[in-house]
């Protein structure tokens, strides 16, 4: 007895950067006895290559009925079908957020994809050091994050879990009521181009880094944006739920896209502008 599966395999979902599709016609099959080789470990289709035809004439009968063709390998580019512009839920290219917002869906965030950004938060900070997530968006699988970290302002972009870059204040923040803030300038070049990247501290620039990759189009489908902690998986590896929790005041975080100096300190806006 016989139980045969059609498969193939267009593209390796998780390979970023430029990729060339080859068409669908070209996709090669294979064919596997789920009887006997479950794990889908030796290729059965030249054996049984009348069998390789009728599943794949099966498979298109199918796709025709339930509205599956015409097939689309744009990937994840439908998800956003508009990336250089604001997600439907912002408008404008500022937002001001306030400690305890928390769970906050990716469209209900300003998008920071594929354009200039900063995070400008205002914390005090009490007698000792700084500990704790400020913003963050995101996790483990794809996201970023804004903290303290040893007294020290710190950003980490995870890229999939595949490579997480970290960009660092080099002086620890003191005492007392501060702004931190982190710059991204996008050269527009490519939407998954490296750029770099700074973190400051009460208008001094400081820690410098850049970015080998970035996400195009979505940072994580279940993950969400916290002010003051992580409820979720964290995107860098160097604090966990409970030492997310910031450890100061946060008055209020804003985040600005497109260009700009921020060469000093700035006054929240009141809204979206």
């Amino acid at each position: 007895m016989f139980f045969l599966s059609a498969v193939t395999r267009h593209r390796t979902p998780w390979i970023t950067g430029q990729v060339t599709l080859p068409a669908f016609d070209e996709d090669v099959w294979e064919l596997y006895d789920g009887t006997k080789d479950w794990t889908q470990a030796h290729d059965a289709s030249k054996q049984f290559p009348d069998k390789l035809r009728e599943l794949q004439r099966l498979w298109l009968i199918e796709a025709t009925k339930y509205n599956v063709i015409p097939l689309d390998d744009r990937f994840c580019r439908t998800c956003q079908p508009r990336p250089r512009r604001p997600a439907a839920m912002i408008k404008g290219n500022s937002q001001l957020l306030f400690a305890g917002m928390g769970r906050l869906s990716e469209n209900s965030v300003i998008s920071i994809k594929n354009k200039s950004f900063s995070i400008t938060a205002e914390i005090v900070v009490p007698k000792g050091v700084a500990e704790g997530v400020i913003i963050h968006q995101g996790g483990y699988f794809g996201g970023w994050s804004f903290y303290a970290k040893s007294g020290k302002a710190k950003f980490a972009y995870n890229l999939f879990a595949i490579e997480i870059t970290h960009v660092g204040a080099e002086r620890a923040i003191p005492t007392g009521k501060h702004q931190v803030r982190m710059e991204f300038a996008y050269d527009g070049a490519d939407w998954a181009r490296a750029a770099p990247s700074r973190c400051s501290m009460t208008g001094r620039r400081s820690g410098r880094a850049a970015w080998n990759a970035r996400s195009r189009f979505a940072f994580s489908a279940d993950e969400t944006a916290d002010v003051g902690r992580d409820t979720g998986t964290p995107a860098p590896a160097d604090y966990d739920l409970k030492s997310s929790i910031f450890t100061g005041t946060i008055n209020w975080v804003q985040i600005d896209t497109g260009k700009d100096d921020h060469g000093n300190l700035i006054s929240p806006k009141t809204g979206c502008s």
